[in-house]
């Protein structure tokens, strides 16, 4: 009996040492993607890309905690809970990220993570930076060389609520459910505070998320413009974002076709997507519980 209960130990602490042996630790693990693009006639191709998490930044835009659209509120906290977890893996495998809530970085300003960007070395931007305004803020205006008008109609700024919401600044600081480490995140709304952090960790690649795609996602000093300018490896995370769409706008399809219009659109003309199942491993994407399509 003693005997048997030894080897059972034995063969109990070899396993678990085998197992402790095999498993990569936290920050090792490639980020394995299957990156979508698309040519100019709309044909879509993909291809798997191995990522070093280190070289890595997720860039989550202006996930605030309201908006003056209460359709848009209501899908941001949808949204948040599914984006926290995808972050705690991003930064588990030692991605840096950037917490970007434009017009109220303020709001964290005796943060770690506020100082981290205000304290990071003055870096040369790869390109020229934006220094136009749109909202308060610098913005990367379309590239007519580079793409044509967005597929939707968002000239009414996308509120596709049935009583049409008073436009106003709704938002004060980053909506609660997204967590920030102190231990390692920056909070920066600024194109060259942006480059400085990029900068200081070497970073090569760039995921976008956050909302919203048509309007933010695209034009801020931190997303996919600016990124693309300044020759970094973007790409957006297709299934944790969202657009300012009125439905009953051109081209008169449901809000949730419309967000993937411009998904088709930013992989023609500026880069590819992925969805957040290549980062968890695991289930079906997100998707908006109001989204009826199957």
């Amino acid at each position: 009996m003693r005997m048997r209960q030894a080897l059972v130990l034995i063969l109990t602490i070899a396993g678990c040492a085998e197992a402790t042996k095999s498993a990569p630790p936290p920050g090792k693990e490639a980020m394995n993607l299957q990156l979508r693009s698309r040519a100019k006639s709309g044909e879509a191709s993909t291809k798997t890309v191995a990522w070093d998490p280190k070289e890595t930044a997720f860039v989550i835009c202006d996930m605030w905690d309201d908006h003056w659209c209460k359709g848009a509120a209501a899908r941001v906290v949808e949204l948040a809970g599914p984006m926290n977890k995808v972050i705690a893996e991003a930064r588990r495998r030692g991605a840096f990220i950037l917490h970007a809530p434009s017009t109220c970085v303020n709001f964290y300003k005796d943060t770690p993570a506020r100082k981290r960007a205000q304290q990071a070395p003055k870096a040369p931007a790869p390109a020229p930076l934006s220094d136009t305004m749109r909202w308060g803020t610098a913005w990367c205006w379309p590239d007519p060389s580079r793409e044509p008008d967005l597929p939707i109609d968002d000239s009414d700024m996308g509120c596709d609520c049935a009583v049409k919401c008073v436009i106003r600044e709704a938002w004060s600081r980053q909506i609660a459910a997204i967590d920030i480490d102190p231990s390692s995140d920056a909070v920066a709304d600024d194109g060259q505070e942006t480059v400085n952090l990029l900068a200081e960790r070497k970073i090569r690649h760039v995921i976008l998320l956050g909302v919203h795609l048509n309007m933010c996602v695209l034009g801020r000093p931190f997303a996919i413009r600016q990124m693309v300018h300044q020759g970094r490896d973007v790409a957006l995370m297709r299934d944790m974002t969202d657009t300012m769409y009125n439905s009953q706008m051109r081209p008169r399809v449901s809000h949730f076709a419309g967000t993937d219009l411009v998904v088709e659109h930013i992989e023609k003309h500026w880069c590819p997507s992925f969805t957040s199942t290549d980062l968890l491993g695991r289930g079906a994407s997100f998707r908006f519980k109001d989204d009826p399509r199957r």
